[in-house]
């Protein structure tokens, strides 16, 4: 079998993008989301000056420890994504946008500019985090045109929202783009290949 029974797999999220890679990739698992206070992370990491990688690794822990308090003997995995962007000399953190408006402001404020999208992922089982990894995938948008923008978000509408940077590369964002660096998987929040690799290490999956 390519999937052991046992430990049971977890993923402490309700992603849809995570649970279609997860999905894609063959697993069998169960989602369940992880009730944080993201918001109250993400300010006092930003107030202590964390760095957005640190801060990442927070966010996912807080998920994955949550659900894996509920299932001790299951391998969960949590996962949290920031975006950062230097402006101005200034490093900025960017949250889902809030509306139309705010997705509006997002593209325009990201145009012409390359970002970070710090991924980071960890697994914990029996009261414990066992794994962890950071990947930081790097994208430079076009110098896009208000009018594409404003036909852009015509088009994918309320969907964008449930994104950091308010577009879809798995869809016709991809068209936002000159240049992407890093693994696509980790674009969309879920490092797959690091991923896959601890858990064949850990007897989950075929090696």
């Amino acid at each position: 079998m390519i999937q052991s029974d046992t430990p049971a797999l977890v993923l402490a999220s309700s992603s849809a993008s995570r649970r279609a890679m997860l999905e894609g990739a063959g697993l069998r698992f169960e989602a369940i989301a992880a009730a944080v206070d993201e918001g109250a992370i993400k300010e006092a990491a930003q107030a202590e000056g964390i760095p957005p990688a640190e801060a990442a690794l927070m966010l996912a822990d807080a998920k994955a420890m949550r659900v894996a308090s509920r299932r001790p003997e299951a391998l969960v995995i949590g996962g949290d994504q920031l975006l950062t962007c230097t402006i101005d000399g200034k490093v900025q953190w960017f949250d889902k946008p809030v509306g139309l408006d705010g997705a509006r402001q997002h593209l325009r404020t990201l145009r012409g500019r390359r970002h970070e999208l710090v991924t980071a992922t960890v697994a914990w089982r029996g009261g414990e985090r066992i794994w962890q990894d950071v990947s930081t995938p790097r994208l430079t948008m076009r110098d896009v045109s208000d009018a594409f923008i404003e036909d852009y978000l015509a088009l994918e509408g309320e969907i964008l929202c449930s994104s950091v940077g308010a577009y879809r590369v798995e869809g016709p964002g991809i068209q936002l783009f000159n240049r992407i660096e890093g693994e696509h998987s980790a674009i969309l929040g879920l490092p797959l290949l690091p991923l896959l690799r601890f858990l064949r290490q850990h007897g989950v999956l075929a090696a």
